[in-house]
């Protein structure tokens, strides 16, 4: 026996009122990185509560329940982020952040809910299930170092997952468009850290100095001519310095500048074109101006990409509990996800759940002091995310 997934979307439905009130519970008790105490105690305590196997403290605050059912099968792994932002709040809602200067500006007290929302859609139906469910509440997205983080502890062993799901609540597009592409959909991420030393002195007398920051300036401008010049136009990449620092009086020159930016891209092939150009342009530039130079690289995530077979199926998933939403099938984004680490390793899908709504002004961008979206948004990713979960234990 197995079940209808269109009963996912009804029991979805039903539970709509009871979702929302956990996003907004988490979204008034906002918790940064690694620092998501009492949202992790909730989740566990609720995931017991169900009849999860649950293992607390995975890097520091993570969570990880597992249920595995009657049947024989593979091993899913969902993954929820849990993690908030430092912003204040400038929505006026009744649920707004009491924690100031925090803020869940990107989605996550949703995907909390979901989170929960799925488990709860899962465990009555324990007996029925073929293979396992795992599920991995993780911290510290938005410093992209929660999953990493996860995956050296162990996350990906015991049982090693076979597929993996995951799902972002996307206020870029409005509510009723699902994004689920194969392929590259979110961009690998490296920051880069440039000094150059000159010799300082007067500034009245430059002359007497190697000047770093106007070596700084040329290359800064530099810089944008790899992605102008080098880069096959047919490919993508970013380079954005972000962070300028040198001096500290108005009238003397200083003995260094401190230049710091980040690299999106989504193929190796690309990255390493970039990562050699800027350490060849940083000394090239350093040189000309009686400079020095010194780069450093770091690699903070990998390229999501989804695997064909996965996203199939959650293509159909979607489309059969949601015939009139907009299936976005070409997706590439240049932010990052450290969901990367775990996909690199076990073949899934990430999905994007439209979630704006211009008419009742709850469109601002991510990262928002304003942020806020539709929440039945949270029913469209909690039916697909369940339903492409239990597809995939029957199926394959």
């Amino acid at each position: 026996m197995t079940l209808d997934i269109y009963s996912f979307k009804l029991k979805t439905l039903d539970m709509r009122d009871e979702i929302i009130s956990w996003r907004r519970d988490f979204h008034k008790h906002p918790e940064l990185g690694f620092q998501e105490n009492r949202t992790s105690g909730i989740v566990a305590q609720r995931m017991v509560d169900w009849g999860f196997d649950v293992q607390r403290g995975v890097a520091g605050t993570g969570i990880v329940a597992r249920m595995e059912g009657k049947r024989p099968g593979p091993t899913v792994l969902l993954r929820f982020d849990m993690d908030a932002l430092p912003i204040q709040e400038q929505t006026s809602v009744s649920y707004a952040s009491i924690h100031p200067g925090v803020m869940h500006a990107c989605g996550h007290d949703g995907h909390l809910a979901v989170g929960l929302a799925v488990a709860c859609l899962m465990y009555p139906n324990k007996d029925l299930l073929k293979g396992g469910l795992k599920f991995v509440f993780q911290p510290a997205e938005e410093v992209l170092g929660g999953a990493k983080r996860m995956v050296d502890e162990g996350v990906l062993e015991n049982p090693k997952p076979d597929f993996s799901l995951a799902a972002h609540l996307w206020n870029e597009k409005p509510l009723g468009w699902i994004g689920i592409s194969s392929g590259p959909i979110m961009a690998g991420a490296d920051t880069f850290e440039i000094v150059l030393r000159g010799k300082g002195g007067h500034g009245a007398l430059p002359s007497q100095t190697r000047d770093p920051i106007v070596a700084s300036a040329h290359l800064i401008t530099a810089l944008q001519s790899i992605i102008a010049r080098n880069v096959d136009p047919r490919e993508s990449g970013v380079i954005s310095v972000t962070q300028v620092q040198a001096g500290d009086a108005y009238n003397i020159i200083p003995e260094k500048a401190l230049l710091r930016g980040t690299i999106r891209t989504f193929e190796l092939n690309v990255r390493q074109l970039i990562l050699e150009r800027i350490k060849t342009i940083a000394v090239e530039i350093a040189a000309a101006f009686e400079c020095e130079s010194e780069v450093k690289i770091l690699r903070v995530a990998p390229p999501v990409v989804n695997d064909e077979k996965i996203t199939g199926i959650a293509r159909n998933v979607a489309q059969e509990l949601f015939p009139q939403a907009i299936i976005a099938s070409e997706i590439m984004s240049m932010v990052s996800e450290d969901m990367a680490y775990m996909m690199d390793v076990t073949p899934g899908c990430y999905l994007l759940i439209g979630s704006n709504d211009p008419e009742r002004r709850l469109d601002a961008p991510h990262h928002s002091p304003f942020f806020n979206f539709n929440e039945d948004a949270l029913t469209y990713s909690t039916a697909i995310l369940a339903a492409t979960a239990w597809t995939i234990l029957e199926t394959l």
